[in-house]
């Protein structure tokens, strides 16, 4: 069976810019409006049908949580559902904001 690979933020990055990658911020609602990785999407139970709708199981995925611990699950979990590369950023949101990273902050 397939599994998730983990990955450092900066690479992170570097795969969603140059591959096109889908960055996903599992956080809860409320964190997630604070702040969140630039051009995340908010993968929760309730969108996750969409976003297995949308985007090609071919497409690279990176699971974002906190510090890197939750996405793990969130990561393996994908792969389960079919999608064939799966990245855990190490270190989570607070490793993203620590690097400098993009951010996007809604009013």
């Amino acid at each position: 069976m397939s599994s998730f690979k983990n990955i450092d933020v900066l690479s992170a990055y570097k795969l969603q810019q140059e591959k096109q990658a889908v960055l996903v911020d599992i956080r809860d609602p409320g964190s997630y409006t604070i702040a969140s990785p630039q051009g995340s999407y908010h993968l929760t139970n309730d969108t996750m049908v969409e976003f297995m709708n949308h985007v090609e199981f071919e497409t690279p995925v990176l699971v974002i949580c906190y510090h890197g611990v939750s996405s793990q699950g969130a990561a393996q979990y994908l792969i389960n559902q079919g999608f064939e590369e799966v990245y855990s950023v190490d270190g989570g949101f607070e490793a993203w904001k620590r690097e400098g990273l993009p951010v996007e902050k809604s009013e």
